[in-house]
């Protein structure tokens, strides 16, 4: 059986990566494909309760390189258990965040640096690389007050806070998002690099028209 496809999705906080996720699997799904929906941190009962340990404001100051293992303790997981099977029975996999992830929030953010980050992805997760990933920056600007604003109405809704990275000042986010532009800039074969504050459509349809053309160049039915 050919091997399945995976597709990750990456951004800033705020950047409507969730928004386009949902939209690209009920694209895909209406046309048969039947994607293998995961984010990260999360996606399996272990991932769980590491995003709720990462991501909770309420949390214990967590040291860079302990954050960085949490990640990738975190990605094995998800790989072991979702993606490596999804994409050994030639399924396509969504995944909101990967590597790419660390890389941009510990990597740049917490100035860790690209070469630790990619040297574990290379021990731990096999150096698993996404077939396409859609990378969204909108401005710095809009992603900072979309994440807060999105943040402050969970915590009223529903009690849940996964606010601590959104407590980083704005230089933290500066180096993230130029992080992003980094990995971009250097790969761009695997990178499309979606720029600016565009509408939701107009995002949906530079989301479907590239993953068309790799599902084509992967001898999927578009």
């Amino acid at each position: 059986m050919p091997r399945g496809l995976f597709i990750t999705l990456e951004g800033l906080d705020g950047s409507g990566k969730t928004t386009q996720i949902k939209r690209l699997a009920a694209w895909m799904q209406k046309r048969g494909l039947n994607p293998v929906v995961t984010r990260q941190p999360g996606g399996t009962a272990t991932g769980d309760r590491v995003r709720a340990l990462l991501l909770d404001s309420g949390s214990t100051p967590i040291a860079p390189m302990a954050e960085m293992a949490l990640m990738f303790a975190d990605r094995a997981q998800c790989i072991a258990e979702v993606i490596e099977p999804a994409l050994a029975a030639g399924k396509i996999v969504l995944c909101d965040r990967f590597t790419d992830s660390t890389e941009a929030y510990q990597g740049g953010g917490r100035e860790i640096g690209s070469a630790p980050v990619l040297e574990l992805h290379r021990i731990i997760c096999g150096d698993l690389q996404p077939n396409l990933t859609l990378l969204l920056l909108p401005s710095l600007d809009v992603c900072l007050e979309r994440a807060r604003r999105r943040n402050d109405r969970a915590i009223a809704q529903n009690g849940a806070d996964e606010g601590r990275f959104e407590q980083e000042q704005d230089a933290f986010y500066r180096r993230v998002w130029l992080k992003y532009r980094e990995i971009a800039k250097r790969e761009p074969d695997r990178v499309v690099l979606i720029e600016g504050n565009l509408s939701i459509d107009e995002i949906h349809e530079q989301f479907v028209e590239a993953v068309s053309e790799r599902l084509v160049t992967a001898g999927h039915k578009a």
